[in-house]
């Protein structure tokens, strides 16, 4: 790493951290509600940025763009379909989590089921986040990073999994005092100041691999190398040879999305910080908004890797590291690696936050010590925390076998996503389904879809269709079931939602108009790049 590099990497992370500490250094992280909740003070710009950057981090950019290095536009069904999910959220999920006054989606279900279900749900989620998601941040940041900054030669290590052990470490303790010494309120802003400068270094990736792949010709030059490529990789339409075909765009895909963007602790608990409903919205709307820019930097430089790197032998999670590494000048490298090392530790430490959130609040206090004071609750959440970062710092390495760690990641989720969002779903539009219907699901729902994807001979079973139709089939078996169960044995009187009076409950006027606005965006998208040649027997073999 030269100079140039190393100053301009401490100057804006420093930039970051201070501005951060400046920002929040008045807050009260002693109680719970301040400590998790950043105390319902989140307006919407910091709900926007927290929202976006959240999710964009490595586990995206590597991920997303090695997707499309394999299988072209499709894969934007990830971005442009989370506006729809999003817009879901605004208009019915959102009002609903907040007249509740809830920290927690399983608290939520508390109110609806009872305590139980809202224990199993609490430790669903532990289980993933713990050894499903925090350790794919970890290894996609890692790999980006190694990828990007050649670090393996920089740092003088033979073994790249030396590399990968050390770099997977440092992030993941320095994302832990991040979250476990800030607080929500701390994330969010560290997010929103990193994210403009991801979003930046993202749109620049674009630019300088279009300049790359042009040569002396400009624009003109790399759109005739794209124009090209391959049918596939500027078709909106997934083919049946696609990761992603269009078929399943509305069973596992839609499922997932919704899950991911309404009812994901990690995703949502910005938005239950919020100070009003109105301020709620306007931020998850925003993040739509800004998520329709989402292909230009997660997708085309994927397409980009491809065109230029065609005929190498590069896995397709390496790919937008090569591109960064190959395209990116010099002077800008320690901007970038910032605004990498940001991402990175801020989908991190926002899972880790949610993570202690979910045992202090959902576990601690309600189950294991109820009587707990403040402190105490907060301080369980810390060393809950440390436990959970070690945990998943130890297990991220033994990811790096993974063929496609993006569709690892769908895959893993959809075992514990399915079930939980079946049973929010459920409780949020019916007033007599009883608790007992919940705790089938939940436990059902699991076991079915972990023995479809693991155990012989229903593998090969469900491997006869695509394991996204296979998630859609078993929702909706499950909401069938809670159903038949609740007109069976019903509870004994209607569910009735009370208002808690956390925060103000008048919508923003303009939340319809621009939810329907960014629908119709969705549709022309798709219509635009669309070829519908690849439903023939003729396409159906890509080229």
């Amino acid at each position: 790493m030269n100079t140039v590099t190393l100053v301009s990497f401490v100057f804006f992370t420093g930039l970051v951290g201070a501005t951060t500490w400046w920002l929040t250094r008045r807050d009260n992280h002693a109680t719970s509600e301040g400590f998790f909740l950043a105390g319902r003070s989140l307006t919407f710009p910091l709900i926007a940025g927290s929202l976006l950057l959240t999710n964009l981090s490595t586990e995206q950019l590597v991920g997303l763009n090695g997707a499309a290095f394999t299988d072209g536009l499709a894969v934007m069904v990830w971005e442009v379909w989370a506006v729809l999910a999003l817009v879901a959220m605004a208009l019915f999920f959102l009002p609903r989590f907040l007249k509740s006054g809830v920290t927690t989606v399983p608290e939520y279900l508390a109110l609806r089921f009872d305590g139980q279900v809202q224990v199993m749900t609490n430790l669903v989620f532990l289980l993933a986040y713990v050894g499903i998601l925090l350790p794919i941040i970890l290894y996609t940041g890692a790999t980006g990073l190694i990828g990007m900054l050649d670090l393996q030669g920089m740092l003088g290590i033979e073994s790249y999994t030396t590399t990968l052990w050390l770099v997977v470490w440092l992030v993941g303790v320095l994302g832990s005092v991040y979250a476990l010494f800030g607080g929500l309120r701390t994330v969010a802003v560290s997010d929103t100041l990193n994210g403009a400068g991801l979003l930046v270094g993202g749109f620049l990736i674009t630019g300088f691999g279009l300049h790359a792949l042009g040569g002396d010709e400009g624009i003109a030059g790399a759109a005739r190398t794209l124009n090209a490529l391959p049918g596939r990789y500027f078709n909106s339409l997934g083919s049946t040879q696609s990761s992603v075909p269009f078929e399943t765009v509305f069973s596992g895909i839609v499922l997932l999305n919704l899950f991911y963007w309404t009812t994901n602790q990690q995703i949502i608990q910005r938005t239950l910080g919020a100070s009003s409903l109105a301020e709620g919205q306007k931020g998850v709307l925003l993040t739509g908004l800004l998520k329709l820019l989402g292909p230009m930097y997660l997708v085309l430089p994927g397409i980009i890797a491809f065109a230029l790197f065609q005929g190498q032998e590069v896995k397709p999670d390496h790919a937008y590291g090569l591109l960064v590494r190959t395209v990116l000048p010099q002077p800008l490298a320690g901007f970038f690696l910032a605004a990498m090392v940001g991402a990175i530790l801020s989908s991190f430490n926002s899972a880790l936050n949610s993570s202690c959130t979910l045992f202090s609040l959902g576990l601690y206090k309600t189950a294991l010590r109820p009587g707990a004071t403040e402190h105490e609750v907060v301080r369980s959440g810390k060393v809950f925390g440390w436990i959970v970062a070690i945990a998943a710092m130890s297990i991220a390495p033994l990811l790096a076998n993974t063929t496609s760690i993006f569709d690892y990641l769908q895959k893993m989720n959809g075992i514990y996503f399915i079930p939980i969002f079946a049973v929010v779903v459920v409780g949020m539009t019916t007033q007599r389904v009883p608790a007992f219907a919940a705790k089938l699901a939940l436990g059902g729902g699991l076991a079915i879809i972990a023995v479809g994807y693991f155990v012989p001979p229903f593998d090969a079973l469900i491997s006869t269709m695509h394991e996204f139709h296979f998630l859609g089939l078993v929702f909706a078996y499950l909401i069938v079931l809670m159903l038949v169960v609740g007109a069976i044995y019903p509870r004994e009187t209607e569910w009735v939602q009370q208002d808690a009076n956390a925060v103000d409950m008048t919508p923003w006027r303009y939340a319809r108009p621009a939810g329907l606005a960014l629908v119709a965006i969705v549709a022309l998208i798709y219509i635009f790049f669309a070829d519908t040649s690849v439903f023939s027997l003729a396409e159906a073999v890509q080229p």
